[in-house]
């Protein structure tokens, strides 16, 4: 039996105003061209299947043609959607019924009888060709505070920590799976932080279970032959293999330029799994000018120059730009914009760096008062604080035709 675990799709992310329906058109064709090169038999996608909680009509059309587009490709495939704390639970769920008919099954929120953990909700079948169980996923969704009994913040001996809270909810979870599977393949899915996993910036939100920032791999429970992880954007192993973080689907920050995205492939012989990791292209570039460093205004114009102009608008590359500050910041910022306007580029963000000047400290300025000063001086004080220069004549001018105006 062949898996394809991924995480972190974020459909319906805009970047600067930028949508990227394009991006993740192109990124759902290839994990269904993959799925079918590669004879896969079980799809996981390990939850922020949507970027917010309130996707659009458009987003939700693009979830549900890749998955009828799978299914096409793959008739026998199993799909298991867990959601992330990016998903709307609830409307993750609401065509359960209907789609579990197709073998598509999608678990938003933990379900609970009496009390105890519904089991039946949360313990998904794979099957063989001849119709009988030939492994075990545990379909895991984003936990909230409320999911996980006996939690409290407080310091309270009665209550339990996020992580003693977590260790039981699986402890508790895989002891009722392990009632039903006796010796096959068991997978779980979940969407937390774990420790020692590598985060980005800009993408992940720092909200886990309860409010805390990460727990321990071991909180899985030796039975579990792997742990499909989403929330991480970087593709990472934990646990020595057994737990791992596929990625997303493309570069969603600055900070996820490095990484090397796609989605891992897993190969269950019983219980023994091994993964390997596909790249999947990204489908428009995302770039940072320069790579490293500060550039000028110049040296900007040139590199956009040396750019392709034969994509279309919705996949020019996306571009995030690091600028000295020749001028006043809004000055500078005011040509970059035009340079990146004419340009066949999506601007992603700009920032201004002010040059640091020999022997500068960051100690807090003295206190003056205003009886002191007068408003001309403060102005040239923040000026050269923002750029690193004095203000020149024409930047007092505009200060005394705007101060003369109050």
């Amino acid at each position: 039996m062949r898996a394809l675990h991924t995480a972190d799709w974020h459909i319906g992310q805009t970047l600067n105003g930028w949508s990227r329906e394009a991006e993740h058109a192109a990124f759902l064709a290839a994990i269904g061209t993959l799925l079918e090169a590669e004879e896969i038999d079980l799809l996981l996608i390990a939850g922020d299947v949507f970027d917010n909680t309130n996707p659009s009509g458009e987003s939700q059309r693009m979830l549900y043609t890749a998955l009828a587009d799978f299914k096409r490709r793959r008739p026998n495939l199993t799909i298991i959607m867990s959601g992330g704390n990016h998903d709307p639970a609830l409307r993750l769920e609401a065509p359960a019924d209907l789609i579990k008919g197709f073998d598509i099954h999608a678990v938003g929120t933990v379900q609970r009888t009496d009390g105890k953990i519904d089991i039946d909700s949360h313990l998904i079948a794979v099957l063989a060709p001849d119709g009988t169980p030939a492994a075990y996923v545990l379909a895991v969704p984003f936990l909230r505070a409320a999911d996980l009994t006996g939690l409290t913040f407080s310091d309270s001996e009665n209550g339990l920590s996020v992580v003693e809270a977590a260790r039981v909810f699986y402890a508790d979870l895989t002891k009722a799976a392990e009632a039903r599977i006796g010796d096959l393949p068991l997978i779980a899915t979940s969407h937390l932080h774990c420790i020692g996993g590598m985060e980005s910036e800009g993408a992940e939100r720092r909200i886990l279970i309860g409010g805390a920032h990460a727990v321990p791999p071991d909180i899985f429970p030796p039975r579990i032959d792997y742990v499909a992880l989403g929330h991480l954007h970087g593709p990472q192993y934990l646990d020595g293999g057994r737990v791992r973080y596929s990625g997303s689907c493309f570069p969603l920050s600055a900070s996820e330029i490095r990484y090397n995205h796609g989605v891992t492939i897993l190969d269950i012989n019983g219980r023994e799994i091994t993964t390997t990791h596909r790249d999947i292209p990204w489908p428009a570039p995302v770039l940072r000018l320069p790579k490293a460093g500060t550039t000028t205004l110049d040296g900007l114009a040139a590199a956009l120059a040396e750019l392709d102009n034969t994509a279309p608008v919705d996949l020019r590359p996306l571009v995030y730009v690091e600028l000295e500050a020749e001028d006043a910041a809004s000055v500078v910022m005011g040509k970059a914009e035009d340079l990146l306007r004419a340009a066949p580029v999506r601007p992603a963000g700009i920032r201004i760096h002010r040059p640091v000047q020999d022997g500068e400290t960051h100690t807090p300025a003295p206190t003056v008062s205003l009886k002191e000063t007068d408003p001309e001086t403060l102005f040239c004080k923040a000026f050269e604080a923002q750029n690193g220069f004095a203000p020149e004549e024409r930047h007092l001018a505009a200060f005394r035709d705007v101060a003369g105006g109050i």
